[in-house]
């Protein structure tokens, strides 16, 4: 555990997630070894001065000022970066999630300080995978997505399923080292989706808390062919609903008004990551609870559309009760 910092006061904790990139807090009263076994062996294998840092509240003793960022359950854990809390878990049932969140910030962290840049991170380093930069002050929550109601139309069978696009890593086909080993090997994983009958795809997206969604990442990787017909395009033209209880259907969609339709150009797609990034208009995603993206068209004169991967970026609140979906107000 000497690798976790005890917090004996706000003024000591707020000179920490002032002075480290990335703080990782556990708020208890008194100790658990199951908690504080996990936790201090993730502490052990990820603290880095300035850069991550683990610690400890007891909340009996600093009660005061815990209750004011809504801690009112032990354990709860709370990861902050640049100060600005990004994840919340509560309960021993949720550790390993917060296993994943702290090891995908832990090489969020590292990408940031390297020379290597975004996007570099190879699938078979174990690790998150990126295509894009965050904006300042946001992070991958993509981790809330509720991947029980994962909901996908007009997805092709032989491809991955609606889960693979939103996998930590990196997409096959992107591989560093890409041969003719490489290709093979990713021809015969195919964790990417197509679509089936035409170029469309409806997509439903459920979350476990309440978002602010920022931004949103997708990955499209179709291969170079001199046959266009035969290729499957990138997305072009996407349609975003916000907080419906349900997918939509192909027709339901042509009569319900989309929060955002955004057209996607040639431009948009970085090159070596194969990444657009989606920019909201933020004011009309600050209490998310689903989103349903619309793939009206590809980029192309195809029949398929494919996407390899989709990141959510932005901020994560409230945890939402599974039995009661609230209705939020499209354009609150």
């Amino acid at each position: 555990m000497s690798s976790v910092t005890q917090i004996t006061s706000r003024a000591q904790f707020n000179t920490l997630l002032s002075s480290s990139r990335i703080v990782v807090a556990n708020f208890n009263t008194g100790s658990d070894s199951n908690v504080d076994g996990v936790y201090g062996a993730l502490a052990g294998s990820l603290s880095r001065p300035n850069v991550l840092t683990f610690v400890k509240v007891d909340t009996a003793s600093q009660q005061e000022w815990t209750q004011s960022l809504g801690v009112t359950t032990n354990p709860t854990f709370i990861v902050f970066k640049n100060g600005r809390e990004v994840a919340k878990n509560t309960g021993i049932s949720n550790i390993q999630r917060l296993s994943d969140t702290i090891q995908r910030l832990a090489l969020e962290a590292e990408s940031d300080g390297s020379s290597g840049g975004f996007g570099e991170a190879s699938s078979s380093s174990g690790g998150a995978w990126r295509g894009a930069d965050f904006p300042r002050g946001y992070g991958d929550v993509t981790d809330q997505i509720d991947v029980r109601g994962l909901d996908l139309l007009n997805a092709d069978s032989g491809f991955g399923g609606v889960r693979t696009l939103f996998e930590t890593m990196q997409p096959s086909t992107l591989a560093v080292g890409k041969g003719k080993g490489a290709a093979t090997g990713a021809e015969a994983k195919k964790d990417w989706v197509e679509s089936d009958v035409d170029e469309q795809l409806m997509m439903y997206i459920p979350f476990t808390s309440t978002l602010k969604v920022h931004t949103i990442h997708i990955t499209s990787a179709p291969p170079k062919s001199e046959d266009d017909d035969e290729t499957p395009m990138r997305p072009k033209t996407i349609h975003l609903y916000v907080n419906h209880q349900h997918n939509l259907g192909f027709e339901e969609a042509e009569d319900t008004p989309a929060i955002q339709t955004i057209e996607l150009q040639a431009s948009d797609w970085d090159e070596k990551t194969a990444t657009a990034k989606l920019e909201l208009r933020f004011v009309k995603f600050q209490k998310v609870y689903s989103l349903v993206l619309f793939v009206a068209d590809g980029d192309g004169s195809g029949d398929k559309t494919r996407i390899d991967r989709i990141k959510i970026i932005g901020e994560s609140g409230e945890k939402r009760d599974p039995g009661q979906l609230k209705k939020i107000d499209e354009d609150s």
